[in-house]
């Protein structure tokens, strides 16, 4: 997830580039880099760390530069560490690229170039692009990007200058977003509205596969068959000081539907023909043999996805698997040595209970994972081996993008396991990541039932207390509702296996008391229909979540959510949009801050 921007027109385009990055730092800040156009050439300008740095490095060095195009990145990284080097833009021949996205295929195209005696400076994906277009380029910039990017695979957002064309970009796109303006002051385009609202408020969306042309004077956007495109034109309704939140009210909800582009660059890098591969990560196969238990650790939302990953690994692989608390692990005398494979899990990376977890592992020989959001944090520092999620900055404390690529992350090491230890066969291991390789698409749809979950939500934010139930999976989600809709809405929440209700819990359903019930996987859907069939019957209003293949009698319930098809495997990744959605709703409902709860912190550095 990074931030890039195109700028031509009267004014200075280093100035706009710039300005236009330091709002869309959200997006990234491990580093910030602009190319532009002087005296006919491709000058650039890359720097590690935030945009501050990169202003700084223009002004030192290019004040006098006069220009009026160019393109500006700020990066997350993923392919390759944190260096100016692989700072964008990158260069190859006459070709300047930047990029959001990933492209899955770059090794084969790495290999393909290496043939022709043509090698990347930088660890990234993005110079692959670069190379490969400018191999094709023969002064024909449109025939180089089709025939460029109809080799690559994976998602990609570009603006593209070549050197022999000035003042003048070129952007396509497939799977990352790109917008793009034409006003008075010239041609903008960038990942996200932000970097145009000081602009305009008038902007369109670059279709996918569609191929824009950007001048000072004008747009010209064409199809994927050559044709010449009038795009529809939308207006921007929120001003600049919502522009951050991309138009949402709040943060939580923006990240919210920042989930399929999460985990689509959180799953598709580490996917090498069909299977999962985690050599770009530098975590060897070898990690995972002779491994004879698992322990997951984490805290909060994090402990929650390793709640699912406990199941899916031990499912799949079987391989004994615990979660823990990070705050209680170490002050249980746990039994683990140099045969136990410790996982943390964190968002931020700096969560002091985690980090002591890792140390008390190590003082144990064991072996240490850690799945983290921030590359350099401290827990990534002290693990052993690190799979990073590629979720971008998470600004709401209520974690919602961050759960759902760490879950990702559990559902991969599963399919790895469950191929080294044999488990499961290769080919069915192939029909497993086919599906979830499309999984991004399934939440991309699942994000169409704002409406239905808001409707529900307002009946249920004068509640005072709310109960969530689910088996297996379900019960594992449940207990995530249910933290997030107390943590943002402050009414009183519980997750409960739903075969525990008999034994005690059934007797805090009384008249008119809001039951959330999760019932998408087959195997146990009867047992969770007879636990609702006891709750509906001491009057509880039952909010019932099904996959697409129950049926369901409808005086069970007062509202029946029914998600998009799916293996039953993948229905958390589309249950817990509506949980996030259900939780958001009722906080708004109450009038309340859903990006800033009470008494709670985004990161907890201490014990």
């Amino acid at each position: 997830m990074c931030g890039i921007i195109g700028y031509v027109g009267t004014q200075d385009a280093k100035k706009a580039l710039v300005d236009g990055l330091q709002t869309l730092e959200y997006r990234g800040y491990d580093s910030a880099g602009i190319s532009f156009f002087t005296d006919n050439k491709i000058k650039t300008i890359k720097k590690v760390g935030k945009v501050s740095n990169l202003r700084e490095n223009v002004k030192a060095s290019a004040s006098d530069m006069e220009s009026h195009c160019g393109i500006g990145h700020t990066r997350w990284a993923t392919h390759g560490g944190v260096s100016d080097t692989n700072s964008h833009p990158h260069t190859a021949g006459k070709v300047t690229l930047i990029h959001n996205g990933i492209i899955e295929n770059y090794k084969e195209l790495q290999d393909e170039l290496a043939e022709k005696g043509v090698f990347p400076v930088s660890q990234t994906d993005s110079e692959i692009a670069a190379m490969v277009i400018n191999d094709l380029y023969d002064g024909n910039p449109e025939e180089a990007i089709r025939l460029g990017t109809a080799k690559l695979k994976g998602a990609y957002g570009f603006c593209i200058m070549f050197e022999d064309i000035p003042d003048t970009i070129y952007a396509i796109r497939s799977g990352s977003p790109l917008v793009a303006a034409h006003t008075e002051k010239g041609s903008l385009i960038a990942s996200d509205m932000v970097a145009l609202v000081s602009y305009t408020k008038q902007y369109f969306v670059l279709k996918e596969g569609h191929l824009a042309k950007i001048t000072k004077d004008e747009i010209i956007v064409k199809d994927e068959f050559g044709d010449i495109y009038g795009p529809t034109i939308h207006h921007i309704s929120w001003d600049v000081g919502a522009a951050k939140k991309g138009g949402y009210d709040y943060f939580m909800m923006k990240e919210i539907h920042e989930q399929p582009e999460s985990l689509r660059n959180t799953i598709k890098p580490r996917f090498i023909n069909g299977l999962p591969d985690f050599t770009d990560d530098g975590v060897p196969d070898s990690l995972f043999e002779g491994i004879d238990k698992i322990v997951i650790t984490a805290c909060g939302t994090a402990m929650h996805a390793g709640l699912i990953g406990k199941n899916m690994i031990e499912r799949l692989a079987r391989i004994p698997v615990t979660v823990e608390i990070a705050s209680e692990f170490r002050y249980q005398n746990p039994i683990i040595n140099e045969k136990t494979l410790i996982i943390t899990i964190s968002q931020s990376g700096e969560t002091a209970d985690t980090l002591a977890a890792i140390a008390l592992a190590k003082e144990h020989g064991c072996k240490t994972l850690s799945v983290v959001n921030v590359k350099q944090s401290s827990i990534a520092r002290e693990s052993d081996y690190v799979l990073y999620t590629h979720a971008g900055p998470e600004v709401a404390v209520a974690s919602t993008k961050a759960y759902s690529v760490q879950l990702s992350v559990m559902y991969l090491l599963a399919f790895k396991l469950a191929l080294i230890t044999g488990n499961v066969s290769e080919n069915k291991i192939r029909e497993y990541t086919a599906e979830f390789a499309d999984i991004a698409n399934k939440v991309e749809e699942t994000l169409s039932y704002d409406n239905q979950s808001e409707n529900i939500a307002k009946r249920l934010a004068k509640a005072e207390d709310i109960f969530f139930i689910g088996r297996g999976l379900d019960y594992m989600l449940s207990c995530e509702g249910s933290l997030k809709l107390k943590e943002i809405s402050y009414i009183h929440s519980e997750a409960y296996a739903a075969g525990e209700l008999k034994h005690g819990t059934i007797s805090l359903i009384t008249d008119n008391v809001p039951v959330i019930a999760l019932a998408t996987q087959p195997d146990v859907y009867a047992k969770v229909i007879s636990n609702v069939q006891e709750v509906r019957s001491r009057g509880a209003k039952v909010i019932l979540i099904t996959d697409s293949d129950a049926s369901v009698d409808a005086s069970l319930c007062d509202h029946q959510i029914v998600l998009p098809e799916t293996s039953p495997i993948f229905t958390p990744f589309l249950s817990v949009v509506i949980l996030q959605y259900l939780a958001y709703y009722v906080a708004v409902e109450k009038g309340l801050n859903v990006d800033q709860p009470r008494n709670l912190a985004k990161s907890v550095t201490v014990e």
